[in-house]
Formats: structure tokens, C-alpha cells, sequence
């Protein structure tokens, strides 16, 4: 396992807002492969599209962020 996998399952263990933030991406993974299951997408679709990634996107990047902040106070207490 690599050292960033491990922090992201301590943090998901240890801390309920990346916990909260980590299932509230894969809640929008499941969104997206729903749309794209569907034989055809909709204008309105494709604009749910582009809504679901800009906020998985946003997830992503407050969740790198607490990774980053562990890592810098593990680094503070070697």
C-alpha cells in the first residue's frame, strides 16, 4: 500500500468528515455511471454531467487538502 492510501484509510477511519467527503464522492461516481448506462443522454443529462464531475472535482480537492495537512503534522511529530 502506498503512503497516501494509507493516510486516506486512516483518515477515513479516524475522521468523520473525510468519511463524510469520500462517500459523498462515490455517491457521485454511482450518478455518473447511471447516466452514462443510459442508452441516450439528454441535453439536461449532460448538464448533470458536468455538474456531478465539478463536484466530485471540488471533493477531491478538499480531501487532498486534509491529506496534505496529515501528512504535515505527522511530518511536525517525527
Amino acid at each position: 500500500m502506498t503512503k497516501d492510501e494509507d493516510i486516506k484509510e486512516h483518515l477515513f477511519s479516524n475522521d468523520p468528515d473525510f468519511r463524510r467527503l469520500t462517500e459523498e464522492h462515490r455517491f457521485h461516481d454511482v450518478k455518473l455511471d447511471e447516466l452514462h448506462g443510459r442508452p441516450y443522454m439528454t441535453n439536461q443529462d449532460q448538464l448533470e454531467e458536468v455538474d456531478i464531475k465539478k463536484k466530485k472535482l471540488h471533493l477531491k480537492d478538499q480531501m487532498s487538502r486534509m491529506i496534505e495537512e496529515y501528512r504535515q503534522t505527522q511530518t511536525a511529530h517525527q
